[in-house]
């Protein structure tokens, strides 16, 4: 973790990409990043001016034990579930992080000092279920500045109306395809007319629609590297880039209709996209290619934190790199499909891996807080 001097003294690209209109979220927590104050010296130093979490972070955050032994105690004392206990501490660490980030939210008139914290991923194709686990989240964090993820599965789409028209602010996460991600605009939209329907006040309501980033070259890159040719090899690392530039295309498009001009003068806000997976898989890319080349106004970008002192460090922010670009876009994916890779394809695949790998990493963190529970001598 870094010192409040080291990020002064390096976050001159972090203030060239929040003055683009950029809002830079950590892609990380833990109870120590809070304890220590680094996650404070961060807001204050680095920009940053929201968190994300998601089940792999919380299980690497309390898998390792470290600063939460007392809590666990206290619960094993309790005889408390695991799932319940799980839930303590991780909307105990969300609430904290909340209340550092609570200047930035009243600054920014709710726009941004958000925290979020995602519904059990094992609910991802169940509506119901995920709706009352939204409420449940919202009421256990009880802070203004919480988001509740949910994914942009086809089961978490009338989710997303449904926790939006309750006035509970929402982070949609796992969205790859361009039109999954217009999907989920449409429910946003659909869940303020609701809202409005029922007198609430559109403007306390804020959401983000995360759209991951490397896991698409990840994946695409795996099959160009497959088909070998030159032709092939030289459409590496375009595919993600590509797909997210489009995507705010979209972003555009939708947000300049007469069904949003309607919710707008009503109060409502954009629902802003936000690039996730923003940390290179590939070492021969450059570390900081999923924040250089995705800067747009009205955007977020979540990084984990070796990402964000990249970009401190000798991130190239040179003004917008996203609109304008749409017709090279285009083209890159028409080419990636021409070679035989289907977009259809992949998108559906990816989805499914990131709804199958967050359920992995939950249940390998209920496994570690049972043992923990168990080794004091009560009942998990």
């Amino acid at each position: 973790m870094i010192t409040v001097t080291e990020a002064t003294a390096t976050a001159g690209a972090l203030k060239r990409l929040s003055d683009e209109g950029v809002s830079i979220w950590l892609d990380d927590l833990s109870r120590k990043r809070i304890s220590t104050g680094n996650l404070a010296a961060l807001v204050a130093d680095r920009h940053v001016v929201g968190v994300t979490t998601n089940p792999s972070i919380f299980q690497a955050a309390i898998g390792s034990g470290e600063g939460y032994e007392e809590q666990l105690a206290d619960l094993a004392v309790r005889g408390v579930t695991v799932d319940e206990a799980v839930r303590m501490m991780t909307t105990q660490d969300v609430r904290a992080a909340a209340d550092v980030l609570r200047p930035v939210y009243d600054a920014t008139d709710g726009r941004d000092g958000r925290v979020s914290i995602e519904v059990d991923p094992r609910l991802a194709h169940e509506t119901a279920a995920t709706v009352a686990e939204a409420r449940q989240l919202a009421w256990l964090v009880d802070r203004p500045n919480v988001m509740i993820k949910i994914p942009a599965t086809k089961a978490g789409l009338p989710a997303i109306t449904e926790v939006i028209a309750q006035g509970i602010s929402v982070n949609v996460t796992l969205i790859f395809s361009l039109e999954r991600y217009r999907e989920v605009m449409a429910a946003y939209l659909a869940g303020l007319e609701q809202a409005a329907a029922k007198g609430l006040d559109l403007a306390a309501i804020h959401s983000v629609a995360s759209f991951f980033v490397s896991r698409v070259d990840s994946e695409i890159d795996k099959r160009l590297t497959a088909i070998g040719t030159d032709e092939a090899l030289a459409f590496k690392g375009r595919a993600a880039l590509a797909n997210a530039r489009l995507a705010y295309e979209a972003f555009e498009q939708v947000f300049a209709g007469d069904r949003w001009s309607a919710l707008e003068s009503a109060g409502a806000h954009r629902q802003r996209p936000l690039w996730a997976s923003t940390g290179v898989k590939d070492p021969a890319y450059k570390d900081t290619l999923y924040v250089d080349e995705l800067v747009a106004p009205g955007t977020v970008n979540t990084m984990p934190e070796a990402t964000l002192n990249a970009t401190a460090d000798h991130g190239d922010i040179h003004g917008d790199t996203v609109t304008g670009g749409y017709d090279q876009a285009r083209a890159d994916l028409a080419a990636v499909e021409k070679l035989g890779i289907s977009y259809d394809e992949v998108v559906a695949k990816l989805e499914d891996e990131g709804v199958a790998k967050f359920a992995v990493a939950w249940q390998d963190l209920l496994d570690a807080v049972t043992k923990s529970l168990d080794s004091k001598g009560v009942e998990a």
